[in-house]
C-alpha cells in the first residue's frame, strides 16, 4: 500500500505540556517540525487533571466551610450541594482552560504542521500515522503521556478514570476509590464532602508520595479520622453492579466489609503510553525494571535520535517539569547528534488534600542516600493553624551533616503548597539551615512552624544521627 509522505527535520508525538514547548524549542532552533496527536486536544493538566480536579476541590471546600462553621459560632442552616450545578461548573471552567489550548493546536494545523491521528514507529527515522501518512524525521520527540493503570480485578468492570470522571452530570450517590495516591486521597475527601458516600482503598499502607514513615503515621490518623480510608486493604470478591461494583473486603481496621457502590474511581496510578509505538522495531528494548532506557539528564532513548518528554517517561509526572523537558527535548531533537543536558530544578509535589502535602528535594528517599538528619514539628499547637481549626500535621525537614545544607523536606499541613515552594526555592540556591533561620518570619502565620522545624533540624545537626532509612517505593495504590 502507498502512503503520503511528509518529511520533516522533528516529528513530535503528542501535543499536550511537553510536546507543545518542545515545538517552541524546535521552532526557535529554525528547524522544521510536525506535531502528531489522535487527540482530543488539551492537555492533561488543562482536560483532565490539575484544572478540573482543583474545580472540584474548590467546591468542596466552600461545602465543608458552610457544615462545620459552628465551633466558630456560625451557623449555616439548610446547607444543599446541587451536585448537577457543581459538576457543571467543574465543566465550563475546564472548558475555558482547555480551549485555549485546543486553539493553540488548531493553529499549527493551518500552518501546515499538525497531523490528527496516532503514529507508531516502523523503523529508523520513519513513523507511520493511521496507515495513511509515512513521516520521515531526522530527530523525534516523544511527548504521548500515560494511560490509567487497571489492577487485574477491577478490569472486568465499569469504572471512571481521571478523564471520564469529571464528564458526570451529576455526583453519584456512593463512590469507591481504588489508588491512595494524589489523584484518589484529592478526588475522595472531595467527593465524600460534597455528601457522596466514598471509600478509598488502596495497598501497601502508602498515602499519596509520602516516604518519610513518620509523617505517614501522622497522614493515616489525620484523614483516617475523617475518611473511610483503607490504605491495606484486602480483597475478598467483586464483581459489576450495573455502571458499580458489588465488592466484598477487609479493610485496615480487620473488618470484614460487604459493600455496594453506584461507581468506581479507578485511581491506581498511570503508566507510560512508549510501550504502544512500536520501538521495539528500532531494537530498543526495556530495562529490568520495566522502564525504557531514556537518559533522565538529556532524555535520549537509547543511542536513537528520539528524545522522550513528559509523563511518557515517568521519571518525574509533573506538569512543570514536563515544560522542562520538552524545552529539552526539543532542542536535542533540533540540534542532534549534538546533545545537551540541563540542570534541573529542585524536584517538587503537591497534592491538594486538607492537610496538603507537599514534598521538596525528593524527601526522604533522596534524604536517606545523602545520609541527611532531620529536624521534625508537629502543628498541634501551631498558632495559626489552631485559629483556623487547621492544626494538623508533621513537617519533616531535612539537611546534609557535614555542611548544614538544606535538602528537602515532607510537608504534611495548611499551606503546605507555598511552604514547600519556600523550601524548594532554598534547596535550589544552595541555603543552609542557619541561612534559612536568619530569613524574616511574620507573626502569626503558619510559617512559623517551618521555623520551628528549622530549630529543631538545627539541634540535629549539632547532636543528632543521619536519619534511619526505612523507605517505601512509591507505586501504584491499589
Amino acid at each position: 500500500m502507498s502512503h503520503d509522505i511528509r518529511e520533516v527535520d522533528v516529528a513530535i508525538l503528542g501535543a499536550g505540556t511537553a510536546g507543545l514547548t518542545a515545538r517552541k524549542a524546535v521552532k526557535k532552533a529554525r528547524a522544521s517540525v510536525l506535531s502528531i496527536d489522535p487527540g482530543p486536544f488539551g492537555t492533561t493538566c488543562a482536560r483532565v487533571g490539575c484544572m478540573p480536579s482543583k474545580l472540584v476541590i474548590a467546591a468542596a471546600e466552600m461545602a465543608h466551610a458552610a457544615q462545620h462553621g459552628a465551633m466558630f459560632g456560625v451557623h449555616a442552616e439548610g446547607v444543599r450541594v446541587d451536585g448537577r450545578e457543581v459538576m457543571a461548573r467543574v465543566q465550563r471552567e475546564r472548558d475555558q482552560f482547555a480551549g485555549h489550548v485546543v486553539h493553540t493546536v488548531r493553529g499549527f494545523e493551518k500552518d501546515g504542521e499538525l497531523l490528527t491521528g496516532r503514529a507508531k514507529v516502523i523503523g529508523e527515522g520513519r513513523l507511520l500515522v493511521d496507515d495513511t501518512t509515512e513521516v520521515r524525521y531526522r530527530g523525534l520527540v516523544v511527548a504521548t503521556g500515560t494511560a490509567p493503570f487497571v489492577p487485574p480485578p477491577f478490569r472486568g468492570i465499569s469504572y471512571l478514570t481521571n478523564e471520564s470522571v469529571f464528564e458526570l452530570e451529576d455526583l453519584p450517590e456512593s463512590l469507591l476509590v481504588v489508588g491512595l495516591g494524589a489523584i484518589g486521597l484529592e478526588l475522595g475527601q472531595a467527593f465524600h464532602r460534597l455528601g457522596v458516600r466514598t471509600t478509598i482503598i488502596s495497598i501497601g499502607g502508602l498515602i499519596g508520595p509520602l516516604g518519610c514513615p513518620e509523617v505517614l503515621d501522622a497522614a493515616k490518623a489525620i484523614f483516617s479520622a475523617e475518611l473511610d480510608m483503607h490504605p491495606d486493604y484486602e480483597l475478598g470478591s467483586i464483581e459489576p453492579d450495573g455502571d458499580g461494583v458489588h465488592i466484598r473486603f477487609t479493610d485496615s481496621n480487620g473488618r470484614a466489609r460487604d459493600e455496594r457502590y453506584a461507581r468506581v474511581l479507578m485511581a491506581a496510578g498511570r503508566r507510560s503510553t512508549l510501550g504502544d509505538l512500536g520501538l521495539e522495531s528500532l531494537g530498543i528494548a526495556r530495562g529490568e525494571d520495566g522502564r525504557w532506557p531514556v537518559d533522565p539528564d538529556t532524555l535520549q532513548l537509547g543511542d536513537q535520535p528520539i528524545f522522550v518528554a513528559g509523563d511518557a517517561h515517568e521519571l518525574h509526572p509533573i506538569m512543570h517539569e514536563a515544560a522542562d523537558d520538552g524545552r529539552l527535548a526539543g532542542s536535542n531533537a533540533a540540534r542532534f547528534p549534538e546533545v545537551l543536558a540541563t540542570p534541573r530544578r529542585t524536584p517538587l509535589a503537591v497534592v491538594f488534600s486538607d492537610p496538603q502535602i507537599a514534598i521538596v528535594g525528593g524527601g526522604h528517599a533522596t534524604a536517606c542516600k545523602l545520609g541527611a538528619v532531620a529536624g521534625s514539628y508537629d502543628l498541634a499547637d501551631q498558632g495559626r493553624a489552631r485559629i483556623h481549626d487547621q492544626n494538623r500535621g508533621r513537617f519533616r525537614l531535612y539537611a546534609t551533616k557535614h555542611d548544614g545544607r538544606l535538602v528537602g523536606a515532607e510537608l504534611l499541613g495548611p499551606r503546605a503548597e507555598h511552604i514547600g515552594h519556600l523550601l524548594a526555592w532554598a534547596v535550589q540556591r544552595g541555603l543552609t539551615v542557619d541561612d534559612a533561620l536568619s530569613m524574616p518570619f511574620y507573626h502569626p502565620v503558619v510559617e512559623e512552624g517551618l521555623r520551628s522545624a528549622l530549630y529543631d533540624l538545627n539541634a540535629s545537626l549539632r547532636h543528632g544521627e543521619p536519619i534511619r532509612c526505612r523507605v517505601t517505593e512509591v507505586g501504584v495504590g491499589a
